[in-house]
Protein backbone atom coordinates (compact mmCIF):
# COMPACT_ATOMS: atom_id res chain seq x y z
CA UNK A 1 0.00 0.00 0.00
CA UNK A 2 1.54 3.37 -1.34
CA UNK A 3 1.51 6.09 1.71
CA UNK A 4 3.26 9.04 0.27
CA UNK A 5 4.76 9.39 -3.07
CA UNK A 6 7.54 12.19 -4.12
CA UNK A 7 6.17 13.05 -7.54
CA UNK A 8 8.64 16.13 -7.73
CA UNK A 9 11.54 13.25 -7.72
CA UNK A 10 10.59 12.13 -11.10
CA UNK A 11 10.47 15.94 -12.86
CA UNK A 12 13.91 16.65 -11.21
CA UNK A 13 15.61 14.03 -11.58
CA UNK A 14 17.26 11.16 -13.50
CA UNK A 15 16.62 8.23 -11.67
CA UNK A 16 19.13 5.75 -12.24
CA UNK A 17 19.04 2.99 -10.02
CA UNK A 18 16.06 2.18 -6.79
CA UNK A 19 16.71 0.30 -3.37
CA UNK A 20 14.25 -0.65 -0.96
CA UNK A 21 14.66 0.20 2.76
CA UNK A 22 13.22 0.05 6.28
CA UNK A 23 13.22 2.93 8.28
CA UNK A 24 13.83 3.10 12.20
CA UNK A 25 10.45 4.63 13.04
CA UNK A 26 8.49 5.04 16.98
CA UNK A 27 5.09 4.00 17.63
CA UNK A 28 3.83 7.34 17.04
CA UNK A 29 5.37 7.88 13.61
CA UNK A 30 4.06 4.81 12.41
CA UNK A 31 0.67 5.59 13.03
CA UNK A 32 1.35 8.89 11.68
CA UNK A 33 2.53 7.08 8.46
CA UNK A 34 -0.58 4.86 8.20
CA UNK A 35 -2.58 7.93 8.18
CA UNK A 36 -0.42 9.45 5.18
CA UNK A 37 0.35 12.23 7.19
CA UNK A 38 3.79 12.17 5.33
CA UNK A 39 5.67 14.71 3.18
CA UNK A 40 8.58 13.66 0.80
CA UNK A 41 8.76 17.15 -0.67
CA UNK A 42 12.41 18.36 0.71
CA UNK A 43 13.20 14.66 1.83
CA UNK A 44 16.96 13.47 0.93
CA UNK A 45 19.03 11.28 1.97
CA UNK A 46 22.98 11.57 3.60
CA UNK A 47 25.48 9.11 4.39
CA UNK A 48 27.57 9.45 7.74
CA UNK A 49 29.36 7.69 9.45
CA UNK A 50 28.32 4.02 7.81
CA UNK A 51 24.67 4.88 8.21
CA UNK A 52 21.93 6.12 5.85
CA UNK A 53 20.20 9.08 7.18
CA UNK A 54 16.55 10.24 5.87
CA UNK A 55 16.61 14.24 6.46
CA UNK A 56 13.66 16.57 5.98
CA UNK A 57 10.85 14.51 5.90
CA UNK A 58 8.10 15.64 7.54
CA UNK A 59 6.01 13.04 9.38
CA UNK A 60 3.23 14.85 11.11
CA UNK A 61 2.45 14.54 15.18
CA UNK A 62 0.25 11.69 15.83
CA UNK A 63 -3.27 13.00 17.18
CA UNK A 64 -3.84 10.71 19.92
CA UNK A 65 -0.43 10.71 20.56
CA UNK A 66 0.62 12.30 24.36
CA UNK A 67 4.03 13.17 25.76
CA UNK A 68 5.74 10.34 24.17
CA UNK A 69 4.62 12.16 20.47
CA UNK A 70 7.87 12.76 18.11
CA UNK A 71 9.41 15.37 16.07
CA UNK A 72 7.97 15.82 13.17
CA UNK A 73 11.39 16.97 11.27
CA UNK A 74 13.47 14.95 12.97
CA UNK A 75 16.59 12.55 10.69
CA UNK A 76 15.60 9.37 10.86
CA UNK A 77 18.09 5.98 10.26
CA UNK A 78 17.38 3.72 6.95
CA UNK A 79 17.79 0.24 7.33
CA UNK A 80 19.88 -0.93 4.42
CA UNK A 81 23.16 -3.99 3.94
CA UNK A 82 26.57 -2.31 4.93
CA UNK A 83 27.26 -3.47 1.00
CA UNK A 84 24.40 -1.21 0.00
CA UNK A 85 25.36 1.63 1.87
CA UNK A 86 29.21 1.61 0.65
CA UNK A 87 27.81 1.40 -2.77
CA UNK A 88 25.72 4.45 -2.65
CA UNK A 89 28.32 6.62 -0.60
CA UNK A 90 30.99 5.90 -3.44
CA UNK A 91 28.53 6.72 -5.96
CA UNK A 92 27.09 9.79 -4.30
CA UNK A 93 31.29 10.70 -3.77
CA UNK A 94 32.32 10.25 -7.25
CA UNK A 95 29.79 10.61 -9.92
CA UNK A 96 28.28 14.06 -8.55
CA UNK A 97 24.90 11.75 -7.42
CA UNK A 98 22.22 12.65 -5.25
CA UNK A 99 20.19 10.16 -2.91
CA UNK A 100 16.36 11.24 -2.91
CA UNK A 101 13.26 9.23 -1.27
CA UNK A 102 10.89 8.88 -3.80
CA UNK A 103 7.97 7.04 -1.89
CA UNK A 104 7.15 5.55 1.28
CA UNK A 105 5.09 2.67 1.50
CA UNK A 106 3.58 -0.69 3.86
CA UNK A 107 5.34 -4.09 2.79
CA UNK A 108 4.11 -6.81 4.86
CA UNK A 109 2.82 -4.44 7.25
CA UNK A 110 6.34 -2.49 8.00
CA UNK A 111 7.06 0.46 6.47
CA UNK A 112 9.33 0.72 3.55
CA UNK A 113 11.37 3.59 1.84
CA UNK A 114 11.96 3.61 -2.34
CA UNK A 115 14.98 5.02 -2.06
CA UNK A 116 16.23 6.54 -6.00
CA UNK A 117 19.70 6.99 -6.86
CA UNK A 118 19.37 10.56 -9.07
CA UNK A 119 21.25 12.38 -11.22
CA UNK A 120 19.77 16.76 -11.41
CA UNK A 121 18.08 17.13 -14.65
CA UNK A 122 19.13 20.40 -15.70
CA UNK A 123 16.34 23.24 -17.89
CA UNK A 124 16.51 22.04 -21.21
CA UNK A 125 15.51 18.48 -19.84
CA UNK A 126 12.74 19.07 -17.92
CA UNK A 127 11.22 20.77 -21.12
CA UNK A 128 12.16 17.75 -23.09
CA UNK A 129 10.44 14.98 -20.50
CA UNK A 130 7.39 17.49 -20.37
CA UNK A 131 7.02 17.35 -24.27
CA UNK A 132 7.29 13.47 -24.25
CA UNK A 133 5.12 13.63 -22.00
CA UNK A 134 2.51 15.94 -23.77
CA UNK A 135 2.91 13.90 -27.27
CA UNK A 136 2.25 10.65 -25.49
CA UNK A 137 -1.14 11.82 -24.37
CA UNK A 138 -1.67 13.48 -27.45
CA UNK A 139 -0.91 10.02 -29.06
CA UNK A 140 -3.13 8.00 -26.29
CA UNK A 141 -6.29 10.63 -27.54
CA UNK A 142 -5.81 9.60 -31.42
CA UNK A 143 -5.75 6.16 -31.28
CA UNK A 144 -8.93 6.20 -28.88
CA UNK A 145 -10.98 8.57 -31.26
CA UNK A 146 -9.94 5.63 -34.06
CA UNK A 147 -11.46 2.72 -31.83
Amino acid sequence: MNLAENRKARHDYHIIEKFEAGIELKGTEVKSCRNRQISLQEGFIEISKGEAWLSKVHISQYEQGNQFNHEPMRSRRLLLHKREIVKLARSVDTKGMTLIPLGIYLKRGKVKVSVGLCKGKDKADKRESIKKRENDVKLKRLTNKKL
